[in-house]
């Protein structure tokens, strides 16, 4: 991973690669939230980065059934002791999905993924054939779920040609499937991906062909490193931003949060 630097009064701090740039823009995107359905990995770790910095009163829930945790460290998987330990409430698996998630309760899902397509499309299931793969992954767990009923998705995933691929091969997850209407026909209730980050920027979907579309770039990173890690024609904004680069505060407590992985509370 390549790392960055910013000048200021402590050098150390400011220091980042793109996998820090990446969760912390995904934090970003939770200010202001409410509830958030949070993914192992990438995704909780920026969750929780968020609760720990500007949005403190963010209710985050974990298909397991924990609803409010609040872990001191960050959870190995749905089923950690920590979520429960610390969550507002424990309820049933089907109450998680059938009152909360399909009654429409959660305003943002937050998914990664093994690959992912130009409309958002995403595969957790296998890479290469279904019956024989080359590598089996973990499975949907509750993703088309939170993809088809949240009010609206985020996804955290790394951009390169292995995860950003012309065709899924497996679809797990369905985004906006083959284009527009796709959902509607569906009856997928929520809004879809609204926001796609990468370790190399931040996509959203256009409003008239749903195709992702670059919107910014992290810092260090030029529009032909996103072309060449995309397999498809990139569709660029119009008026391509740049992300800011995180702040020292950022930075410290990403740091605090991290060293928590494979600790105990």
């Amino acid at each position: 991973m390549t790392s960055l630097s910013t000048t200021g009064s402590d050098t150390s701090a400011r220091t980042f690669d793109r996998d820090d740039m990446m969760i912390v823009a995904a934090s970003r995107a939770l200010v202001g939230r409410r509830v958030c359905f949070v993914g192992i990995g990438l995704p909780s770790t920026a969750a929780n980065l968020a609760r720990a910095t500007y949005a403190p009163d963010l209710v985050l829930i974990y298909e397991s059934g924990t609803v409010g945790a609040k872990p001191s460290r960050l959870p190995l998987s749905i089923g950690d002791g920590e979520l429960a330990a610390t969550a507002d409430t424990v309820v049933s698996v089907p109450e998680i999905f059938n009152y909360w998630l399909q009654g429409g309760r959660i305003e943002v899902g937050f998914l990664g993924a093994a690959q992912m397509d130009r409309f958002a499309n995403l595969n957790s299931t296998v890479i290469g054939d279904y019956d024989h793969p080359t590598v089996r992954l973990p499975g949907a767990g509750g993703a088309p779920e939170i993809a088809a009923s949240c009010q609206e998705v985020i996804v955290l995933i790394r951009q390169s040609p292995r995860t950003f691929v012309e065709r899924l091969d497996f679809r797990t997850t369905v985004g906006f499937g083959d284009g527009p209407g796709d959902r509607e026909r569906l009856g997928l209730r929520g809004s879809g991906p609204t926001l796609v980050i990468t370790d190399l920027g931040v996509l959203r979907p256009d409003p008239v062909t749903c195709e992702l579309t670059l919107s910014a770039l992290h810092p260090g990173v030029e529009l032909d490193e996103a072309r060449a890690a995309t397999p498809w024609e990139l569709a660029v904004a119009p008026d391509l931003a740049r992300t800011d680069p995180p702040s020292e505060v950022e930075l410290r407590a990403l740091r605090a949060l991290l060293a928590t992985r494979g600790g105990s509370s």
